[in-house]
């Protein structure tokens, strides 16, 4: 019997795709990191400039991973807080495999936030500036143990 009807079978393409890209390259948690693999740091776009120099200033390779800044949407406009976007932004953060961490200034989107990037161990720094975030996450992953995937490195720290 056909799912779709019509007598047509649904393609296992995309599922299997899918399968195929989690056992290659994994979710970023407990998986091991490929020699100049890319780590990715997401911050919110009052934070993001500051955070994109002081990774310039410190070089973007720790222990031969190059981590780079993504800035994500404003989620205030006219002084008022839009929900949609801080979720949309923090899920992103989480859909990512290569993200480590979400640099965040002290703004009523962080309790919002908060929770979904707890459920995905996508660790919530939070920093008035962006520097000192990617100076955490830097730090995080050169003192990280031989077998603890970068994202746990930052999630421990």
């Amino acid at each position: 019997m056909s799912v779709l009807g019509g007598g047509t079978r649904p393609s296992l393409a995309l599922p299997t795709a899918a399968l195929l890209a989690v056992v290659l390259f994994g979710c970023g948690e407990g998986s091991g990191v490929e020699e100049g693999a890319t780590v990715s740091v997401y911050a919110g776009a009052a934070v993001c400039p500051d955070a994109r120099a002081e990774l310039a200033r410190a070089g973007d390779e720790v222990e031969s991973v190059r981590v780079r800044v993504l800035c994500v949407a404003p989620v205030e406009r006219g002084g008022r807080l839009d929900l949609a976007v801080a979720g949309a932004n923090a899920r992103r953060a989480t859909e990512d495999s290569s993200s480590v961490a979400y640099i965040e200034a002290r703004r009523p989107a962080v309790s919002f936030i908060r929770p979904i990037l707890d459920e995905a161990e996508v660790a919530l720094i939070l920093d008035g500036s962006g520097a000192e975030g990617v100076a955490t996450v830097l730090d995080a992953l050169r003192s990280r143990g031989g077998g603890e995937s970068p994202r746990e490195a930052v999630w421990n720290r």
